[in-house]
């Protein structure tokens, strides 16, 4: 068993924590938010008022927040990871965030004797939980194989994808393949409940054939009960959204239908709806279509 250093505990991150400290693990944990902690900490986690401090104690530190620059302040920042950490440590960042700057964090934490990877996760709250998260991996081969005993308590499906930032890369193409397929999902039940079908019964018939996915098992269903709850965020599918958009103009890669989900989930947050769940991106197309699934 080694010390683990766990920074993020929010929707995803808590869970995920939670399953390595089950594992047997001890985990230093930091989070923006006190409460999070002491949940943890009634199931073994031990509390760290810093970044810093959490690294101090742990050989692998794994990192879960929402955006690039909070990445960057966990680990550069004045109380940040650089501060505490050890040469020979790993530092595992799970958010998603942008490629390049995590190869830019990659190269100025080995300047400094540390290994990163970068392993960003697609499953949502549920699959955190149940620790069946998709898990794609960019980085070194030795050090894949060191923290993979990790990602196997946390996930169900881990592939090591490439070097630095290429598991940031195969998660962008993820949340785009994840937002089109909801834009789809919503359309197509949308059209059958206009055209005075049983949405329900629609949904049951595609799960059959050629057109069931996932998103239709789930998110469809999020969509008939009106259940928003989240999940995954408006926000920060939006924000995965733009890192890819981003990426597409630097490549020369068109992404006209990335670009429309990413309208779509502004118009839902425009109107107070950037926490909820990104299945609602439905209520932007309800308005377009001056008609609501149910109604």
């Amino acid at each position: 068993m080694k010390n683990i250093g766990f920074i993020g505990l929010g929707i995803m991150g808590r869970p995920m924590a939670a399953n390595l400290i089950k594992a047997g693990h001890t985990l230093y944990l930091f989070n923006r938010s006190p409460q999070n902690m002491i949940e943890l900490s009634q199931i073994g986690g031990i509390p760290c008022q810093s970044p810093q401090e959490v690294a101090a104690h742990a050989n692998i530190v794994f990192v879960m927040v929402s955006d690039t620059p909070d990445v960057e302040a966990v680990l550069f920042g004045p109380t940040g990871v650089i501060h505490g950490i050890n040469p020979g440590s790993i530092v595992v960042d799970m958010s998603t965030i942008s490629p390049l700057a995590t190869r830019r964090f990659a190269e100025k934490l080995s300047n400094l004797g540390v290994e990163m990877l970068d392993a960003p996760v697609s499953g949502g709250q549920i699959g955190a939980e149940q620790a069946t998260l998709a898990i794609m991996v960019g980085g070194k081969k030795e050090i894949f194989e060191t923290v993979k005993p990790f990602f196997e308590i946390m996930g169900k499906k881990i592939t090591l994808i490439g070097g630095n930032g290429d598991g940031q890369v195969c998660k962008m193409a993820n949340q785009v393949v994840v937002a089109l397929t909801i834009e789809a999902v919503g359309e197509a039940l949308l059209l059958a409940g206009k055209a005075g079908v049983d949405v329900a019964k629609v949904r049951e018939a595609l799960l059959g054939g050629f057109a069931q996915s996932r998103i239709l098992e789930v998110h469809g269903e999020r969509m008939l009960r009106r259940t928003f709850q989240p999940g995954f965020k408006i926000r920060l599918h939006q924000k995965d959204l733009k890192i890819a958009l981003q990426t597409g103009k630097e490549l020369a890669v068109p992404l006209p239908n990335c670009a429309t989900a990413q309208e779509l989930l502004t118009a839902v947050a425009a109107q107070g709806g950037a926490d909820l769940d990104h299945s609602a991106m439905i209520r932007a197309l309800e308005i377009l279509a001056a008609w609501e699934l149910g109604g």
